[in-house]
């Protein structure tokens, strides 16, 4: 992968320094924002999201428009997806590259230089040729994910087009620039198992279901299913503090945080805010844990910069392999990328 590296990313050195276990409190609470009767309610809807992403950089929805029986039926396909044999999925591999595919345990932390206890399947729409199973594989999976795609991008749109209108934007900046028509469309919908841990098989130590990270995208939504807890954030403005504060998981509310890319377009307004996935507590050992993020990262040529110009313009192109450069590298090295 050719990437411009010239940008020195700031946000893999606050990553590479907080591996450690840290402690858990909840001290803290998760804003939940209802976005029911939203055009009417707009402009308190963007105060309070505004609140969220500054104070926190995470909050969790509801009155998004998903219930319960929707995000529920979305985790029996990705169950379905993650149950096929490993030959079938082996035949859509992770492409670092397109950001596509399957992986199994190919994401290694800056934070943890381990790889995440974890496999994926990344769906990017213009990328996905020939990376979907077949209908003899999997018969309605493409037509359903194709639906619920689309409906997290409106989700996400929807609510940045409340950050806009404060950063001073038009109201469809971001809707623009994460145009899902576009050959260089680059948002990511992404299915996640985490393994359950088999009795007596020893995991290396300092491991993690997923490292303490920062996403690289504007917005991040992640549906979560009740009771499959684990989910740990650090607010922004305390990065170094070591204090984790957990998230209640819950098929009725959609979880968001701020993505580096959009703390970069904001000047660094709004907070990018750092999050892991803990191992599992004892009575979860023999669990496993689903959830599925949508990541709102605009389409390549789009150039980062925010209205006060604090940072160099970037494309998010650049931006972005550079991120999944590093969080991939290994993938890459060992050879096991086709």
């Amino acid at each position: 992968m050719n990437v411009n590296t010239k940008y020195g990313l700031k946000e893999l050195d606050l990553e590479s320094r907080l591996g450690a276990e840290g402690t858990e409190s909840n001290d803290r609470t998760i804003p939940v924002i209802d976005l029911g009767d939203f055009e009417n309610r707009k402009e308190e809807i963007t105060e309070q999201l505004w609140d969220a992403a500054v104070n926190y950089g995470f909050f969790q929805l509801s009155g998004h428009g998903f219930s319960r029986e929707d995000v529920n039926q979305a985790f029996q396909w990705a169950e379905k997806f993650f149950a096929l044999p490993g030959d079938i999925k082996a035949q859509y591999p992770l492409r670092s590259t397109t950001n596509v595919g399957w992986e199994y345990m190919g994401q290694v932390r800056p934070s943890t230089r381990l790889a995440d206890q974890k496999e994926s399947y990344q769906i990017t729409l213009p990328k996905m040729e020939g990376m979907w199973p077949t209908e003899e594989e999997l018969p309605g999976f493409r037509k359903f994910m194709l639906d619920f795609e689309h409906r997290s991008w409106s989700l996400g749109m929807q609510v940045l087009s409340c950050f806009a209108n404060r950063l001073g934007f038009p109201g469809d900046f971001f809707i623009k620039a994460h145009d899902p028509g576009s050959d260089t469309y680059k948002s990511t919908l992404r299915l996640l198992h985490y393994f359950a841990q088999e009795p007596g098989k020893e995991i290396a130590k300092g491991s993690w279901r997923a490292g303490a990270h920062t996403d690289f995208d504007c917005l991040t939504l992640l549906f979560q299913k009740d009771g499959q807890g684990g989910l740990q954030v650090c607010p922004g403005r305390e990065a170094e503090s070591g204090s984790w504060t957990p998230v209640i998981p819950s098929l009725d509310l959609v979880t968001c945080n701020i993505g580096d890319m959009l703390m970069r377009w904001s000047d660094d307004e709004l907070r990018s805010t750092l999050h892991r996935v803990r191992m599992p507590s004892p009575d979860e050992l023999t669990r496993s844990r689903y959830s599925m993020a949508f990541f709102c990262q605009a389409n390549c040529e789009q150039v980062i910069q925010g209205p006060k110009k604090k940072y160099e313009p970037i494309s998010a192109e650049d931006y972005l392999n550079q991120r999944i450069s590093a969080n991939f590298a290994a993938l890459q090295e060992s050879g096991k990328e086709k």
